[in-house]
Parts: structure tokens; sequence; C-alpha cells
């Protein structure tokens, strides 16, 4: 098993940076009127997945990191409901919003797994 050295080596991140692309790369056929609305929305809740991981990362105590953690999860929850509006509203498809879920699905049952790790690991707890 390889050791993390840092953000990048996380399993969480990089699967968040993956499914942020992908939102990027999906967001480019919706209607130009959603530019600052659902499209900004979109990829603003996306970033903020691996951005709230590298930050807590990068504080270096277990207790901020979680908290952070916590907020990635939020982030991906918001990532979901933008992503089930677009589909209702015709800017993606059925198909396309399954194959979102999944990943985010995957990506939910990570970032718990790697929060309970943590705490775990937290004398006293």
């Amino acid at each position: 098993m390889n050791k993390i050295k840092d953000f990048t080596d996380l399993g969480v991140y990089q699967l968040s940076l993956e499914i942020s692309f992908k939102i990027y790369q999906l967001t480019r056929k919706f209607p130009k009127s959603e530019l600052f609305g659902i499209v900004d929305q979109l990829k603003r809740s996306s970033s903020s997945i691996g951005a709230n991981i590298a930050e807590g990362f990068g504080r270096y105590h277990r207790k901020d990191f979680i908290k952070f953690l916590y907020n990635s999860r939020g982030s991906l929850n918001e990532t979901k409901h933008f992503l089930t509006l677009s589909e209702k509203l015709g800017y993606m498809n059925k198909k396309e919003l399954e194959f979102f879920e999944s990943d985010l699905r995957n990506l939910s049952v990570k970032l718990n797994n790697l929060i309970k790790s943590i705490y775990k690991s937290i004398p006293n707890n």
C-alpha cells in the first residue's frame, strides 16, 4: 500500500477531480442562458468537492480535516441537486444523470469511510 504524501494521492480526491472534469465537459452543451445559473453552480459545487478535500488535507489536524470532508460531502449533495435539476429541465438525459449518480454515490461512500477512519484514529474517540 502506498503512503499518502499529498492530497492528490487520495482516491476520494482523484474521483472528485474526475467528476468535476466530466461536469465541465457536460455543461459545454447547456444553453448559454444558463452560463451564470446552473452551469456556474455545477462548476462551483463540483470543484468544491475536491477543493475541500485538498484544503482539509493541508490543515494537518484530523478534526479540521474531517470538517472539510463534511463540507466536501455537502458540495457533493449540492452537485447532485443541480444535476437532477438539469435533467428535469432537459439539459441532460436520464442516462447521463444515472452515470453521474453512480459516481457521486461511490464518492459519497468513500468520503464517509475516510471520515470514519480518520475519526477512529483520533485519541479518546
